[in-house]
């Protein structure tokens, strides 16, 4: 018997209000957001269609979860905070400004769009009175929420005082609490070092952090903020007429807003930008969105337009990108042997297309993860792309199990050498503590070589596993003692790319210490960290010779690199290898006094779009060379912005800004090359 329509309507009102509450309360999706979308649109239609299901209490009606009972006070908002409609595609973007012209003719053209990020956060509302920070609330259900105003006075994005002068005296400012893709990883990573449970993403992170007992807790996660939005109690008029001139005013009041925001004339126009969004900005971002948002430009027409319910204002709407999760088969869980020992899972998953790309294999983290998520070989999994690369299992789906999935355990033996495996205490990783495994020296010859270290061309994982195979390389100061002769005698290497790749392994000797220092390998040091130690102790021996108290003072170096660092340097099979390197002729030093006379001396660059012939990394290192620093975003701050093909936002805005823009050949050129 085919369910009715109220049937139904109860069955999605259940689920929706059961997916809320996990969201907004909980900080635990419970279905992915094309999941709540597609079950969200279906009771649309049914109500639509059925007007006697009209309920004032459907998820339809409401934003966000109803308020439960927790250890924060509640808030009332002075002016609700509303939700967006959604449009999945062009088409329904069309629809959507097809609604703004039955409503307001031809006055939509001469308004505009102003297209914004849709930050993936969590939103909440700020009250300043006479300019000082009083209130922050989370969104609630939309007109209560909840107090986390001592949580918010943690994040450093979020004045205390606004900047400037014209603000109303009261006002709700509206934004997006968030994590950038590095602050996540780091946090995880820290988690994973002492033994707590990871964040599944850096939504989930930011939500709960707001919600913590403990500011100091709040304070650990690396919060940001960006604003999109206020609200003045009374409708007071605004000294300005444009949704942009908005943005414009909240930066000049010391708000950061996201980036990459344009004015599109014409819907052909938001369609430009939204395709740019997805396939060319999103990618650059140093933050998760999960679309754009478009509005309608003139603030009048915007009032003239009103909302929907009380919910929803007709003209703005959210423009949505394909969905970032899908299910698909767990085959297998592998075991892979890092450099350094560590024994990682990794998922073997039935390829599926998510966000884009078709994935095969995610990383598991460690083994109490998948105890935790009771993950078993055989269930269907979900499977996000996490800061828009990363593969990433969030959990099974068990009413989908048939009762033959089998059940995972941690090895007791290194997969490759069968070396019994070990437990750092302090950590939960597990170990192959064999210096000799093939597997670690694998991962660490590729590491050496890999393009953020030595940056020695042609060296994959198969012509590494050759040179081992042959006897020719056992530690990475072998590679130095390679000849022309002996790689082109190895199978698939001729003439020629033997004598590339001697040529390479050559050149990589004149890489400076910060890049033998990322390269080596050094336990809790990556790329940026090794920058500061190559930069404050200059050589190799002064930091093979620096206490650990010495170590630690170095700013952004902690107490446990610090150790870790001080037992590396101190390792005698440590000190062989040094030695052999420094016999070899590989630098050992930094070369700060080029730093100081470079053309680009104290200037901050933005890369952007692709260049003719520089790989991005390439550019970087010889702006840093030459004195100069190269950040992500556009500024007032910035210098200068080297633009090559596809340049896209960051150029756009430079050139608003009057800041220099040159080429690849003018950078060349400057560059002395």
């Amino acid at each position: 018997m085919a369910e009715s329509p109220a049937a139904r309507a109860n069955v999605l009102r259940r689920r929706l209000e059961e997916a809320a509450h996990a969201y907004y309360v909980l900080d635990r999706p419970s279905l992915s957001d094309a999941a709540y979308d597609r079950l969200f649109r279906e009771l649309q239609a049914l109500e639509r269609d059925h007007p006697e299901l009209y309920d004032a209490d459907s998820p339809t009606q409401r934003v966000g979860a109803t308020i439960t009972e927790s250890h924060l006070a509640k808030h009332t908002h002075l002016v609700p905070m509303g939700s967006l409609d959604n449009a999945f595609d062009e088409a329904e973007l069309a629809e959507w400004e097809g609604r703004l012209r039955k409503l307001t003719g031809d006055a939509v053209d001469a308004a505009g769009y102003c297209c914004e990020l849709k930050i993936d956060g969590a939103a909440i509302s700020l009250t300043y009175r006479d300019g000082t920070l009083v209130t922050a609330a989370t969104r609630g259900n939309g007109s209560v929420g909840e107090d986390v105003t001592a949580n918010v006075r943690t994040i450093p994005d979020i004045p205390r005082h606004l900047a400037g002068e014209g603000w109303p005296p009261l006002i709700e400012l509206r934004g997006e609490v968030y994590m950038t893709f590095e602050g996540f990883e780091r946090m995880n990573a820290e988690r994973v070092r002492t033994g707590e449970a990871v964040f599944a993403n850096p939504r989930n992170s930011a939500a709960g952090a707001l919600r913590q007992k403990d500011p100091r807790e709040t304070a650990k996660r690396p919060l940001r903020f960006f604003g999109y939005a206020f609200a003045v109690p009374g409708a007071a008029p605004l000294p300005f007429r444009s949704q942009w001139e908005l943005l414009e005013t909240l930066v000049a009041w010391g708000i950061p807003v996201a980036p990459a925001r344009r004015h599109c004339p014409s819907l052909e126009a938001v369609h430009e930008w939204a395709r740019e969004l997805e396939r060319e900005i999103r990618p650059t971002l140093a933050f998760a969105i999960d679309g754009g948002v478009v509005k309608v430009n003139a603030l009048a027409l915007q009032a003239e337009l009103g909302v929907i319910g009380g919910r929803v204002p007709r003209w703005a709407t959210a423009r949505k990108f394909a969905p970032d999760l899908a299910e698909t088969p767990l085959l297998d869980i592998e075991v892979q042997v890092g450099r350094t020992g560590a024994l990682t899972p990794r998922a073997v998953l039935a390829p599926v297309e998510v966000g884009g790309a078709t994935i095969t294999y995610a990383t598991l983290h460690n083994f109490d993860l998948i105890a935790e998520k009771d993950l078993r070989i055989g269930d269907v999994v979900q499977v996000k792309r996490a800061g828009e690369v990363i593969p990433q299992v969030i959990g099974p789906v068990p009413e989908r199990r048939t009762g033959a999935e089998r059940t995972v355990s941690a090895p007791h033996r290194c997969p490759i050498c069968e070396t019994a495996i070990v437990r750092d205490e302090e950590e939960v990783a597990i170990f192959c503590p064999n210096v000799a495994c093939p597997g670690r020296r694998l991962e660490a010859l590729a590491h050496f070589t890999s393009r953020d270290a030595m940056d020695i061309r042609g060296l994959s994982h198969q012509r590494l596993e050759q040179l081992i195979a042959a006897g020719l390389v056992s530690d990475v100061a072998d590679l130095y003692t390679l000849t022309t002769d002996q790689v082109g005698a190895l199978e698939r290497f001729a003439d020629r790319s033997a004598e590339q790749l001697v040529a390479a392994i050559t050149s990589s000797k004149a890489q400076p210490l910060a890049r033998l220092l990322n390269a080596l390998g050094i336990r809790h040091v990556g790329a940026e960290s090794a920058k500061l130690l190559a930069r404050t102790f200059g050589t190799m021996e002064a930091l093979t010779h620096a206490s650990v108290e010495a170590l630690e003072a170095v700013h952004g170096v902690g107490g446990t690199m610090a150790e870790a660092v001080h037992a590396w340097a101190h390792d005698p099979a440590i000190r062989d290898l040094l030695a052999k390197l420094a016999r070899a002729g590989v630098r050992m030093d930094e070369p700060q006094a080029a730093v100081a006379d470079g053309p680009f001396k104290g200037r901050k660059v933005v890369l952007t779009g692709t260049l003719p012939t520089l790989a991005r990394g390439d550019a970087t290192a010889l702006i840093e060379a030459a004195g100069g620093k190269v950040t992500s975003s556009v500024s007032k701050a910035t210098d200068l912005v080297v633009a090559g093909e596809e340049a896209g936002s960051k150029l756009e805005k430079a050139t608003a800004l009057g800041i220099p823009v040159i080429d690849e050949a003018e950078l060349l050129r400057r560059l002395g090359r």
